[in-house]
């Protein structure tokens, strides 16, 4: 799968910072039973490597590694069998290691100039984030403006009651959604209750 048909496999990306130790394969077996196949594991804890290295054998699942800033962090994604990366920003450096990788890519931006920076290296989908703090709507449609062809994949501050504004958007493929795994203590009954309920939530709208 290349990086659209990755944004487009779901309307909500489950963003996962993953602590402890917990059945990793129950959690994404609740995801793509709900319908939000596509998951990300940033790789903030200790956990996040095993984390996607179980997810991967779950069917259905779709999984990548999230918060990668270093290259050693890809070669440990890749490693773990992570299917695509994600940064919070946009450097040559990382963008020309993920391409050599061979890899589907989201790196962030925030600004016109990270996306003239993007397309110069060949990418056209990238994560508007943080997106509420980097203007929300209204920032996100004036870069549609110059840039039709690319599509956004927002995350930060998107929550149950915006979800469906974002994705309004003719230049949002998808979001990435923090709510839906609260962390450590979070049972999958839980989760399984909030994923419900943005499924429905979408369904009916």
């Amino acid at each position: 799968m290349n990086i659209d048909e990755i944004m487009r496999a779901a309307p909500v990306i489950p963003v996962l910072v993953l602590e402890g130790e917990a059945d990793w394969a129950e959690l994404a077996r609740v995801f793509v039973g709900e319908g939000l196949p596509v998951l990300e594991v940033t790789l903030r804890t200790k956990a996040a490597v095993d984390a996607i290295r179980t997810m991967r054998e779950v069917p259905g699942a779709i999984v990548g590694a999230g918060t990668v800033v270093e290259e050693w962090q890809l070669a440990e994604a890749k490693k773990a069998g992570s299917q695509f990366i994600v940064s919070p920003g946009l450097t040559d450096h990382l963008a020309l290691a993920v391409a050599k990788a061979r890899i589907p890519y989201l790196p962030g931006i925030s600004t016109a100039g990270d996306v003239m920076r993007g397309l110069d290296l060949g990418l056209n989908r990238f994560k508007f984030f943080p997106a509420a703090a980097s203007g929300g709507i209204p920032m996100l449609k004036a870069l549609t403006g110059p840039f039709a062809d690319v599509r956004f994949c927002p995350t930060g501050g998107i929550r149950p009651d915006n979800v469906q504004e974002w994705l309004a958007l003719e230049s949002v493929l998808c979001v990435g959604g923090t709510w839906l795994y609260a962390g450590p203590g979070d049972t999958t009954a839980e989760v399984a209750k909030r994923a419900r309920a943005l499924r429905d939530k979408l369904a009916t709208n």
